[in-house]
């Protein structure tokens, strides 16, 4: 893929969309591309997480303590660790022949860096996203006391 192939795709999520086409130009030309057979894993729970990664075709199946999420082309794996330095929660592994982009978190930090609009805007809608899954959970806690 080009680097245009892969500013477009990244336009296609949601939290990088924010960024704007000059922080993702950046992020293109800054990552790299993985390829996955069937089977390979992409991470496993408790690795250290120090990217995310953004599937430009095939699926992964996400596993976390028993919960499992399919993420296919446009998904973003691993959002959490663009951000902060942690441990994997859990584990990705390809369903079939699939490849990502791979975002390291110094390359995010440092686009963030660079262009301090397009970081007010990531913290805002992470901020928002905060709250409404705040407000979420007491809505289900005061559900669950009925």
């Amino acid at each position: 893929m080009s680097i245009e192939d892969d500013v477009a795709l990244l336009e296609r999520v949601p939290t990088l969309r924010l960024l704007g086409t000059a922080a993702l130009r950046m992020l293109a030309i800054g990552s790299e591309q993985r390829d996955f057979s069937p089977g390979d894993y992409l991470f496993n729970a408790g690795d250290d997480a120090d990217a995310g990664y953004i599937v430009q075709r095939g699926t992964f199946r996400v596993e976390d303590r028993g919960a499992e999420v399919v993420a296919g082309p446009g998904a973003l794996i691993g959002e959490l660790a663009l951000i902060v330095a942690m441990k994997r929660p859990s584990s990705a592994v390809a369903l079939d022949h699939s490849s990502v982009i791979r975002v390291a978190r110094s390359l995010f930090q440092r686009v963030l860096e660079s262009d301090p609009a397009a970081a007010r805007r990531l913290r805002d809608e992470l901020a928002t996203r905060t709250s409404q899954l705040t407000s979420d959970i007491l809505i289900a806690g005061a559900k669950l006391n009925i």
